[in-house]
């Protein structure tokens, strides 16, 4: 009974989680427009004057409420984690050796096209899906600019994106050092990554390569 409850109550969050993560992508869409501030760029001009081609308290307050969602999004991802953890260790003690239980990081992961649910698949009661696969689900990082011809625009990423995986990188220390190695270790050669978008987990890949512009992605990620 504790288990059901614990279960519940994660995808309670889950489910909150990604109310979060739907208005996180919508302000970042919105500061990140053609002509917009971004997410930090400056609200004066180049003579020190307020801008006059954007409405600068609204996007103080949304940059205020971006970073308001952020330590939630955070704050409940750590409760997530913490559960997941009870849950598998319960199921660890109490499933036999021979139910086969397979840490596979793909189980939970569906091709770009396809929409599968983290709360479909934590409620799926086959083997081949457990509690572990949410685990795997939890991103690291965020694509809060990418330019237009770009090689990840071109591959499929897109504005608001949240990395779960990036080649062999997943989580950990000195994450964005990690990813450019990763980036130019891999250049020419096609990257797999698993993203979340709008509450769903994906898979594509991405070929690091030189284009017209900056970088060999054209893209920028936010640690979250």
């Amino acid at each position: 009974m504790v288990g059901a409850n614990l279960k519940s109550e994660t995808m309670k969050l889950m489910e909150k989680r990604s109310g979060i993560e739907a208005e996180m992508n919508a302000i970042i869409e919105q500061l990140c427009q053609p002509g917009g501030p971004g997410l930090s760029g400056s609200l004066v001009d180049s003579e020190g004057f307020p801008r006059a081609d954007i409405d600068i308290p609204v996007v103080r307050a949304q940059r205020n409420r971006l970073a308001e969602l952020k330590n939630d999004h955070q704050e409940i991802t750590e409760k997530i984690n913490v559960n997941i953890q009870v849950l598998h260790s319960a199921k660890l003690t109490s499933t036999p050796k021979e139910s086969g239980v397979e840490m596979n990081q793909n189980a939970s992961v569906v091709n770009v096209g396809a929409s599968v649910s983290l709360q479909n698949l934590a409620l799926r009661d086959s083997h081949g899906a457990n509690d572990v696969d949410m685990i795997s689900g939890v991103p690291f990082a965020m694509v809060d600019e990418i330019a237009d011809a770009s090689p990840a625009a071109e591959d499929g990423l897109q504005l608001g994106d949240q990395i779960v995986k990036f080649g062999n990188v997943k989580a950990g220390d000195n994450l964005l050092q990690r990813l450019a190695s990763e980036s130019q270790v891999n250049q020419g050669h096609p990257i797999p990554v698993t993203i979340m978008r709008q509450g769903a987990l994906f898979n594509l890949s991405v070929t690091p390569r030189t284009w017209q512009g900056r970088g060999l992605l054209g893209c920028h990620f936010r640690i979250m």
